[in-house]
Formats: structure tokens, sequence, C-alpha cells
């Protein structure tokens, strides 16, 4: 998929914004899917095979939706029509909270989808606090 031109730094930080509040509130994982473009592509973690199209997200994130979640953003760049930013992710499990700290890359358009995720972080990112 090719990228928009460039958006706003408001455009971005929105669009961050409410993928980090889906992620800890989404009933569904289609309401996490929502926020992704046609076509758009997800890598998570970087290295694994791509997810393409709302629907394949959709069911990439079903599993997260059956616990409690807390997310918090630590770190946030812009530029262009992408942005870069650093969070955690709180997941209330029965054998604990499981937490991890990814840095994200997305790519947006002009109104904010996402066209392009990719999730840096590794097995060994993980932790059970």
């Amino acid at each position: 998929m090719t990228h928009t031109a460039e958006i706003t730094r408001d455009i971005a930080v929105s669009a961050v914004t409410r993928y980090l509040e889906a992620i800890a509130r989404a009933s569904s994982s289609a309401e996490i899917a929502a926020l992704y473009a046609d076509g758009a592509t997800l890598e998570d973690p970087v290295g694994s095979d791509p997810v393409r199209g709302r629907d394949a997200i959709a069911e990439f994130f079903g599993p997260l939706t059956q616990a409690r979640r807390e997310t918090e953003l630590l770190g946030f760049r812009h530029s262009g029509s992408a942005a870069a930013f650093h969070f955690r992710v709180r997941t209330y499990t029965p054998d604990g909270v499981v937490e991890i700290e990814p840095f994200d890359v997305m790519t947006f358009t002009a109104e904010g989808l996402i066209t392009s995720a990719k999730a840096y972080w590794s097995p060994d990112d993980v932790r059970i606090v």
C-alpha cells in the first residue's frame, strides 16, 4: 500500500490516541479493525507474517478483547503521513498482569485511518508484573 500525503500532527496524535483507547476499551475486535483503512497491513511483531485487510486485522485482535486492558502513551513522534510511538499495554489475566512496551510505527490516510502498522517487540519484552 502506498503512503498518503503528509498529515498534520493533530491528525496523527488523534489517530494514535483512538488506537490506544480502542486497545484498552474495545469490546470487540471489529472496533479496533475499524480504525484501519481498507487494505491496511499489520505486522505484529515485525518479522511475523503481515496481516492484510480489516477482517484479518479483526481476527488478529480477537483474543485481546477477552481480557481487561490498560494502555499508556510513553512517547510520540510524527513525520509526514506516519507516527512512531512507544506505549505500555497491561493485560489482566488469571496468571497475573502481562505488560509490554512496544514501539509502533504507523502510516495514515488524510482522515487518520491506519494504512500500515508495524509493532516492534519480542517475547523477551513481555513481563508478568
